[in-house]
């Protein structure tokens, strides 16, 4: 068995800071067997890390992007696969 995940790096723009983005985000992975990280960037963006069965993974971004659209303008997403970086789903501050 292969020690690779799927990885995720997805980043949103729009009006996605100072209204419960992160929260939210952390809210939905309890839905999901993912772990990650969501952070504000400097920019004005939101950053998003997530790992896992690619399925599921997707279907976590997916869910984030639905839930959040009003405040989502544009989503930039890189994936691929490797290591397990992260062993839950957290905020970065």
């Amino acid at each position: 068995m292969s020690d690779n995940v799927f990885r995720m790096k997805c980043w949103f723009e729009g009006h996605v800071q100072g209204v419960g983005f992160r929260y939210q985000t952390i809210s939905v992975a309890k839905g999901f067997e993912v772990t990650g990280t969501v952070q504000n960037l400097v920019d004005g963006r939101v950053y998003l890390y997530a790992e896992g069965e690619e399925s599921e993974v997707t279907q976590f971004q997916q869910e984030v992007a639905a839930e959040l659209s009003d405040y989502i303008r544009e989503t930039e997403i890189k994936s691929d696969f490797g290591p397990r970086l992260t062993s839950n789903f957290h905020i970065l501050q």
